[in-house]
């Protein structure tokens, strides 16, 4: 951007950080497209969501990238904040934690006649008048949700407090109700009966709505046969419908730990439109042929009718592979490994980037207090189920575009180039060769040679963070994630609303009046807002954990990773629990550390004592603070890593 533009005014949604800085998302008719960085000082009183009018700040200042200042707020996101009161005091008034204020700010909230409130009782209280960096703002109590050492009311607090829609609206269940009444339904005449094939579905455990199921065989030429069949929502939420309404106003189910806010009623989520085994049902089916090397060499799309044989868990799949259980499917499920081989050998060689990354789960009792941890590793099934979903969708996406539809593509823009340059160097100082401004290919190595290494995990979190997040949009973009020209979402429309709409598209049944910009601007948000609920509740319930493990045996200690250094600390993850950690400069070893942002080192001035990117550091829990949802870690003292010089 030239001088003479630099100043200009752009107008667009903020989102903030808990630490107080944001990014300004420009509005849809903006000329700018950029994200807007907001220095924490220059946020004014805005909040996440609000939409804002931005000056933008002049280039010679910017350090990444543009950056801005809020000059207005032109409509706030909520009249509605959910905190949980620290301390009263003498004048029928709160103080509270509000996690939309970030760390740096608290909630004032008066409290009406009539009405009590205790320390650590979680709230929703309305605004009265937004604070700013010298005020507090200031509401009003609307009710007590509970209290926060009642682990059973985390679900419910962060339904209210992100304004998640919970239950259904009559007419919406009335709706799905009707379709139970319809046993012999049949989804209409132009409809392919593929009841003869072999169809399983593979998911979690926990799993309950299951919307993809797949086929597969191999002809005398060794050409694949591959079925992707997904759940034919469209055929049961029509559009305009009171359940289409109700399903667009969510834009995608919630998952929180041990429960789902389901974007459809549970009649036909956990029902008629899920593919439950030896029941007939209505069904879209991506039918793929494969040549040898991996090739897509025919693909069509129709409307079926399938009968699943058989409902897998991951882990059932798995001991089928490695023959410890029997299955007569165990032909099909190594035909798929088969296939699954050749494609991630096809998406290695265009660049894609690979992240098996384990799952965290958080094991907890019927009162939703944690007790453990478990992790489930992404083996083969796990990759093959994911291969065949990326395949399916792009070879929707393809169709579509080239029907001329008006896709809601997926898209994944290249990361900033001053993001790549900084990863480049944590790269470097975790001991791998990386050029200053990477290509795919480079980076396809390194996470190669990360296998090999402890370096893996952290790598690989580090480069996702670096990289922008995918959206829905009516522009192709592209997928710079999985390296693909055509890309969108087909294949979980009992969950997205993104697929049924995909769905309706494929049938010639979409809305005449359809707004694909808008349409792809709103489900981007609402996976947003419920990527941020399953966050909170997730992060609530590792403190819980720890506290348990801290009540247990104060003395504890934990092995932990350095993943980030900065001037004024450093940031670190417990080994095995994926929980991140803080250690301010002032809490390390008795020394003055200096800070070398080249090498990511801190360097005791005294001692020589180093803290680099990947040292494993021992801590132990201090304490935990459930209502500012904070755990506070001391260092125990380890041989200390010199540097050559005071070595000598």
């Amino acid at each position: 951007m030239d001088k003479k533009t630099a100043r200009e005014i752009v107008s667009g949604t903020i989102r903030m950080h808990p630490r107080g800085f944001g990014f300004v998302v420009p509005d849809t008719l903006s000329p700018y497209t950029q994200d807007i960085f907001i220095p924490r000082h220059l946020a004014d009183n805005a909040v996440d969501g609000d939409r804002v009018e931005v000056l933008l700040l002049d280039p010679g200042t910017w350090e990444k990238g543009p950056e801005g200042k809020i000059i207005a707020i032109l409509s706030r996101a909520r009249k509605h904040i959910a905190g949980t009161v620290r301390s009263l005091t003498r004048h029928r008034e709160a103080i509270a934690h509000a996690p939309i204020l970030g760390t740096t700010k608290y909630l004032t909230v008066r409290i009406p006649n009539g009405m009590t409130v205790r320390v650590g009782d979680r709230i929703i209280a309305k605004v009265i008048e937004w604070g700013d960096e010298q005020n507090a703002t200031t509401s009003e109590l609307q009710h007590v949700i509970g209290n926060i050492n009642d682990p059973s009311i985390d679900i419910d607090a962060a339904v209210e407090e992100f304004d998640l829609r919970s239950g259904f609206p009559n007419t919406a269940l009335e709706e799905a109700r009707a379709w139970e009444k319809k046993p012999g339904y049949k989804g209409g005449k132009e409809r392919e009966d593929l009841m003869n094939l072999e169809c399983v579905t593979i998911d979690p455990e926990t799993a309950r709505d299951f919307d993809d199921a797949l086929s597969i065989s191999k002809d005398k030429n060794g050409h694949y046969h591959l079925g992707v069949h997904i759940a034919d929502v469209a055929a049961y939420v029509k559009n305009g419908s009171a359940l289409d309404i109700e399903a667009k106003a969510r834009g995608n189910s919630t998952y929180f730990p041990g429960k789902c806010i389901p974007m459809l009623p549970e009649e036909l989520s956990n029902n008629l439109c899920s593919l439950i085994p030896d029941v007939p049902r209505l069904t879209c089916s991506a039918l793929m042929t494969f040549n040898a090397k991996g090739d897509v060499i025919n693909s069509r799309i129709t409307r079926s009718r399938i009968c699943s044989r058989k409902r897998f868990t991951y882990e059932e799949a798995k001991a089928v592979l490695d023959k410890k259980l029997k299955s007569p499917h165990e032909a099909r499920l190594r035909l798929m490994v088969e296939l699954c081989t050749l494609l991630k050998k096809k998406r290695e060689e265009r660049g894609s980037f690979d992240f098996t990354l384990p799952e965290i789960v958080i094991l907890q009792d019927e009162r939703g207090q944690p007790y453990g941890v478990k992790q489930i590793e992404y083996d083969i099934t796990h990759q093959l189920v994911e291969e065949f979903m990326l395949k399916a969708n792009e070879v929707v996406a393809i169709e579509l575009a080239n029907r001329g539809k008006p896709v809601l593509y997926r898209v994944h823009e290249e990361p900033m180039e001053d993001n790549m340059i900084e990863f480049a160097n944590y790269a470097r100082s975790l001991g791998f060769k990386l050029s200053k401004k990477p290509k795919p290919h480079e980076l396809k190595r390194i996470f190669e040679e990360a296998k090999k290494t402890s370096h893996s995990h952290q790598l690989s979190i580090a480069f996702i963070r670096s990289m922008k997040i995918a959206q829905y949009s009516p522009e192709n973009a592209g997928h710079y994630g999985l390296a693909l020209e055509y890309y969108c979402h087909f294949t979980s429309p009992i969950r997205r609303y993104s697929d049924l709409i995909t769905e309706r598209l494929l049938f010639d049944e979409e809305d005449p009046d359809l707004n694909p910009e808008a349409l792809a601007t709103h489900c981007s948000e609402q996976e947003r807002i419920s990527f941020r609920a399953e966050t909170s509740v997730k992060t609530l319930k590792k403190l819980r954990l720890l506290k348990v493990f801290l009540d247990e045996n104060p003395q504890r200690v934990y092995p932990a990773k350095i993943v980030r250094i900065k001037h004024f600390g450093i940031f670190f993850e417990l080994v095995d629990l994926f929980i991140d950690g803080f250690l301010h400069i002032s809490e390390l070893e008795n020394d003055y550390f200096l800070h070398n942002p080249q090498t990511q080192q801190l360097v005791g001035e005294r001692t020589g004592m180093k803290y680099i990117l990947g040292q494993t550091i021992h801590v132990r829990i201090c304490s935990i603070d459930l209502i500012d949802q904070e755990a506070r870690y001391m260092l125990i003292s380890e041989q200390p890593r010199k540097s050559k010089k005071n070595a000598r």
